[in-house]
């Protein structure tokens, strides 16, 4: 089964170096485990562009599609055997980027 584990933050580009080395080492454990799918980290929010194709016309809008305090500013897609298992990764995840996390099963 595979999960999507979303970092939340309040601040773009907020890792420090310490994190960084700790999200690392934490991403060679995913990996050496058979877990790693895939992780990226994210602009924030004011780089985005919300796309609504729903109308006649495309609108493209800059800027986020909620104002909000929080925001996910990166995520993993992991492999586990069950949720057990993805949220003891998540909270290693946590510890090692010093962010909250978010689990969530793909469907």
């Amino acid at each position: 089964m595979q999960y999507l584990v979303s970092v939340i933050d309040d601040r773009p580009n907020s890792g420090t170096a310490d994190e960084m080395e700790a999200i690392d080492a934490f991403n060679d454990r995913l990996r050496a485990e058979g877990h790693w799918v895939f992780a990226g980290g994210l602009g924030g929010p004011d780089m985005s562009t919300v796309i609504d194709g729903r109308g006649a016309e495309t609108a493209f809008t800059d800027g986020p599609f909620v104002e909000t305090k929080e925001w996910l500013s990166g995520f993993w897609i992991i492999e586990a055997a069950d949720l057990d298992v993805a949220l003891k990764l998540a909270a290693a995840g946590s510890k090692a980027c010093n962010r909250r996390m978010e689990v969530r099963p793909f469907l």
